[in-house]
């Protein structure tokens, strides 16, 4: 008898689901980067970037769950100028002496199937935190083909008014909507 409880209590775990972890993955800072753009006088698309982003995701693929934190170095702008990343660093505009990082952490991640499509979450800039949705616009897990380990990347966006963040100076006319962009590759731990 003894014996048929043991098989059966060994059948009944083996038959029971696997149930996944989450799994935590590093952003790589060489593939990971934040981009904003915005409307100049009307004229053109003004297209920068922060050079330093680090940051984790926790990706929960059974229970369609997720966590992530960025957090970008604003020291790091790139205009494509030096005179003009001094002067996106001041006071009037990200003010990196006093804030030298905006932050993004989530507080929900919203998955179709098996991939997230956004992800919400609150971005902290220049002192202020505001509720923003990121739009994820394609997500790949899989392994990485040169490191051997499990990887995930994803582009996302969200737009937000500068005006909200005490960085409005020159609005109307240099645009107050911003488009933020991430792009994020990150290896699993």
């Amino acid at each position: 008898m003894q014996k048929q409880i043991a098989f059966i209590a060994l059948t009944a775990a083996l038959a029971a689901p696997a149930f996944a972890a989450p799994e935590t993955f590093v952003a790589d800072s060489s593939h990971t980067f934040s981009r904003f753009s915005y409307s100049h006088f009307g004229y053109s698309t003004q297209l920068s970037r922060f050079n330093k982003n680090t940051g984790t995701v926790v990706l929960d693929k059974a229970a369609k769950t997720g966590k992530v934190d960025i957090v970008i170095d604003t020291k790091s702008v790139d205009t494509g100028n030096d005179t003009f990343n001094e002067h996106i660093q001041g006071e009037d505009f990200l003010d990196t002496a006093k804030y030298p990082t905006a932050t993004f952490k989530s507080t929900k991640v919203v998955f179709e199937g098996d991939k997230p499509v956004a992800v919400e979450g609150n971005l902290t800039l220049k002192g202020v935190t505001k509720p923003v949705t990121l739009t994820v616009t394609s997500f790949q897990a899989m392994p990485h083909p040169m490191l051997k380990k499990d990887a995930i990347g994803a582009n996302a966006y969200t737009v937000v008014k500068r005006s909200e963040f005490n960085a409005g100076k020159y609005a109307p006319y240099v645009g107050d909507e911003v488009r933020i962009d991430v792009a994020i590759e990150a290896i699993k731990q």
